[in-house]
Formats: C-alpha cells, sequence, structure tokens
C-alpha cells in the first residue's frame, strides 16, 4: 500500500475528493434532502469551470468564485422553473437544462472547446507564497469546503433550510404548513447550482484549463462520493453528514488514485467509478443480507440441536 500511495498521490487525491466534494454536497442536497435526480450536473459543473476562467483570466481570481456560484445559481434556478412552473419531471429537467448548458457553456468559453489558465493568477497561486508549495493547494481546497460545509450546516438548521428539509420529506404536510413548496425547491436548487458551480471553478484554477467536456459523468463522481460516505457514516446531525459526505468523496478519489498506481487504462476509469458507485450503493443491502442469512443459520442450527436432544 505504501507503494502505491506516495506522500505525492496522498496529497493530490486529499486535494481533488475536498474540491469534488462540492458536488458531492450540492448532491446531497438535492438528492438526500429533496428527493430530486438532478442531471444537470455535468453541465453545471462545466459552466462555474468555464465562467470561472473567463472571470480569472481578466484577473480576478476570487471574484470568478462568486461569479461561477451566480451562474450555478442560475441554472438551479432554470432547472426549478421547469420542474416548479412547466410541470416537468426532475429527471426530464436536469437533461434538458443539461442539454442546453452545452451550448451555453461554449459560449461562456468564447465558442472554444478549451481556455488555458496558465497566464492567468488562480485562487490557489494567490496562497503558495504563504504555505508553501507542497501545501498550498490543499489547504485552501480544505478551507473552502470547511466553509461551505459550515455554512450549509447552519443554513439548513434555520427555519428555510429546516422547511426545504420537511419538503424533500413530504410535500403535502409542507403545503398544508401554509410554506410554500416551489420556494424551498427553487431555493434547494439554487444553493446546489451555485454549490456545483463553485466547484468547476475551482477545479478549472486547479488544473489551468478549461475544457468544454469536463463535467462529464459529474454525477457518477458524486453519487458515489455521496453513497459511500452515507453507508460509513450513517445518520446522524446534519454536521455530521455534510462532514461524511467529504469523507466519501476523498476515499472516492483514493480509490481513483490507486486504480491508476495500478496502470488501470484512462478508458476504464469510467467502468471503475460505475464499479465503486454499484458496491456502494448495493451494500447496505448485502450488509442486511449477509446478517439475515446468519440468523437464519443460527435459527435452524438451534433448531436441529432441539429436534436431536429430544
Amino acid at each position: 500500500m505504501g507503494s502505491l500511495l506516495s506522500l505525492s498521490v496522498i496529497i493530490s487525491a486529499l486535494e481533488l475528493g475536498f474540491i469534488y466534494a462540492l458536488v458531492a454536497l450540492a448532491l446531497f442536497l438535492s438528492y438526500s434532502i429533496l428527493n430530486i435526480a438532478d442531471l444537470s450536473t455535468d453541465g453545471c459543473f462545466t459552466l462555474g469551470c468555464a465562467v470561472g476562467a473567463q472571470v480569472a483570466i481578466m484577473g480576478h481570481p476570487i471574484l470568478a468564485l462568486f461569479a461561477a456560484m451566480l451562474a450555478g445559481v442560475c441554472s438551479g434556478y432554470i432547472m426549478a422553473f421547469l420542474q416548479t412552473k412547466l410541470g416537468v419531471e426532475s429527471i426530464l429537467a436536469g437533461i434538458i437544462v443539461n442539454t442546453g448548458l452545452y451550448t451555453v457553456n461554449l459560449a461562456a468559453m468564447g465558442f472554444s472547446s478549451n481556455l488555458s489558465l496558465f497566464k492567468a493568477e488562480t485562487v490557489f497561486g494567490m496562497f503558495k507564497g504563504i504555505f508553501g508549495a507542497e501545501w498550498y493547494k490543499l489547504i485552501v481546497a480544505i478551507a473552502v469546503v470547511v466553509i461551505v460545509g459550515i455554512l450549509l450546516s447552519l443554513f439548513l438548521g434555520t427555519s428555510l433550510g429546516l422547511s426545504i428539509r420537511a419538503t424533500g420529506d413530504n410535500e403535502d404536510m409542507v403545503r398544508a404548513s401554509s410554506i410554500n413548496p416551489k420556494f424551498t425547491l427553487t431555493v434547494g436548487l439554487c444553493i446546489s447550482g451555485s454549490l456545483t458551480a463553485l466547484s468547476g471553478c475551482l477545479i478549472g484554477q486547479y488544473q489551468k484549463t478549461c475544457d468544454i467536456n469536463l463535467g462529464t459523468g459529474m454525477v457518477t463522481i458524486a453519487l458515489a462520493s455521496l453513497i459511500i460516505g452515507e453507508t460509513l457514516i450513517g445518520k446522524g446531525s446534519m454536521l455530521r453528514r455534510i462532514a461524511g459526505v467529504v469523507l466519501g468523496s476523498c476515499l472516492y478519489r483514493f480509490a481513483i488514485a490507486i486504480a491508476l498506481r495500478l496502470h488501470v487504462p484512462a478508458e476504464c476509469l469510467k467502468l471503475v467509478s460505475a464499479v465503486i458507485v454499484a458496491v456502494a450503493i448495493a451494500s447496505p443491502y448485502l450488509k442486511n443480507q449477509v446478517a439475515f442469512r446468519s440468523r437464519k443459520r443460527s435459527a435452524l442450527q438451534a433448531r436441529k440441536g432441539g429436534d436431536s436432544a429430544c
């Protein structure tokens, strides 16, 4: 294991794990809290990267983060508008938004398939002289995720946050309590979109490049991280669940890092991701099945022992 995970590999996996954790948190809000399958994640991730890259190229790397989040809010609002105003199912709404965002992302990138940030200042580079050349990216990523995680936990504990949580649990009850579920749904999806776009912006500045296909498969990555975290941590306080999502994202990146160190072809990484998701989703069921068969075996042995005694 030591040969597979050197210090540089561990640091790189943690850096990507914390950055991608923002997408997992976005999916946590839309999928786990609101009970909505948001398939616009891929396009929204690229949107955040494209908008953030353009602003960073103009010399404003920190402003790029907020610009990307604003773009993500717009994406989330359109997603919510299709569902609440036009009656489109969440899955279809996500597909529609994701499809439309491809052209929007191309326009944001100046109708170029990629943008280079190698000559632009990034939010990571701003702290390179403070934290050192080896740890600065990881420290910045951790700081952003910690701030976002704490703010998200505090928000979900407010009256509006509790209304959003209740909307995912029982929309009819929320409506009966004189709370507009369409409003809470819109707020939740806007926040989810902003987190996804923020992650895209950070990954663009981290890699110093933005590609039109950067967000492909992002739903799978976020879902894997979310399921791994929820399987390991389980239910509990909101802060604990958020920490579990971040942990799941880091563990997922470690799994990918190990696969790369084992010389798994890059073309097979999507298959590796799919297997990780399948195992993570099936693990609670398999665990229950193993426990059930163990109890059944014990009951049969006890019954046979009782029959032999007679």
